[in-house]
């Protein structure tokens, strides 16, 4: 079972890759308003090939819900958008871990004594984990029926890969995780989930994107051209029946053909998909439970509570990057 858990970070992050897209945050792109059902879809898809996360973030949802969210990030009750990657909680351990001092050594190290040479393993663990997460979206979590069936061929898909992909390569895993490392670095959010708080929505947002960016140079190493699987996705209106539509997704992941329905409303003369309203609405409503601590009102608090935040942090966050950087 061991490196099942392993595998569990790695498996889940490029799969969330898939559905958060991941390319350099460019300047922001002022384009048209969409009058109809698939022009909201493509809008969308085309944020995610540029991963410009800020315009995702405004497209999805209507101004006066974007504005609530807004509100709850900078109160340390949402990550939203970030919220819809597997794994989101773990996401500031994450960069935490890659940025440490010493981390490419480190990281390297774990590689060589779990991964390097173990291409049997991952194998069967991949092929596990694509089971045991296919078997979870079927019968648990917050998601539409819409969603399953999307999200049933996306890990399906991304298990394939990830059975032959070479995951257990040392000389890959030396070229790899120093580029994470410094993508890591260089978002300047490490300091635990008041960092991400500290900043607000919008500039932690851009500074996701070059982060994404370098994961994508990753999982084009080992095999999975993220940018040439985006460019094929095709949006087609099923039906239309006043301010609601039923849209359908088609794709290539992997090698292997995706077809979701997704279905659309309309609020205000825009269009949104309907499950991305619904998870945000969660999101802008959830409590302070769980939140980052206030931090104390002198000047230095800031740095003091994100140093606390990273020492505080489990050791178990260790175990995620090292998986993902496996990956």
């Amino acid at each position: 079972m061991r490196p099942i858990t392993r595998a569990t970070a790695a498996l889940t992050l490029l799969a969330a890759l898939m559905a958060a897209g991941c390319q350099r945050a460019p300047a922001p792109v002022v384009e048209p308003t969409p009058t109809e059902p698939t022009q909201a879809v493509e809008q969308l898809i085309r944020d995610l090939r540029r991963n410009d996360l800020v315009s995702y973030s405004r497209h999805a949802v209507p101004p006066e819900l974007h504005a609530r969210l807004d509100t709850a990030w900078n109160e340390g009750r949402t990550r939203w958008p970030l919220t819809d990657l597997p794994l989101d909680d773990r996401l500031p351990a994450f960069i935490d871990s890659l940025s440490a001092p010493g981390a490419e050594k480190q990281l390297l190290t774990v590689y060589q004594r779990q991964f390097s040479g173990a291409n049997a393993e991952l194998r069967s663990a991949a092929a596990t984990l694509g089971l045991f997460a296919t078997q979870y979206l079927r019968a648990e979590g917050d998601y539409s029926d819409d969603e399953r069936a999307h999200y049933v061929q996306l890990v399906s898909a991304i298990s394939r890969w990830a059975q032959k992909a070479p995951l257990g390569d040392v000389q890959l895993a030396r070229q790899t995780i120093p580029s994470l490392v410094a993508g890591a670095r260089q978002t300047g959010l490490a300091g635990g989930p008041y960092r991400f708080r500290q900043l607000g929505m919008r500039h932690s947002l851009e500074r996701m994107g070059p982060f994404f960016e370098r994961m994508k140079r990753v999982v084009k190493v080992y095999g999975l051209d993220v940018d040439a699987d985006l460019a094929t996705a095709r949006a087609s209106l099923i039906a239309r029946e006043g301010e609601r539509a039923r849209i359908r997704l088609q794709y290539t992941l992997a090698g292997k053909p995706i077809e979701a329905e997704l279905a659309v409303e309309r609020r205000d003369g825009h269009w949104y998909l309907t499950d991305a309203l619904r998870h945000a609405e969660a999101e802008a409503a959830r409590s302070a439970n769980g939140a980052a601590p206030r931090p104390a009102t002198d000047e230095n608090a800031p740095v003091a509570a994100a140093d606390k935040a990273t020492q505080a942090a489990p050791p178990a966050a260790t175990d995620a990057p090292s998986a993902a950087t496996a990956p």
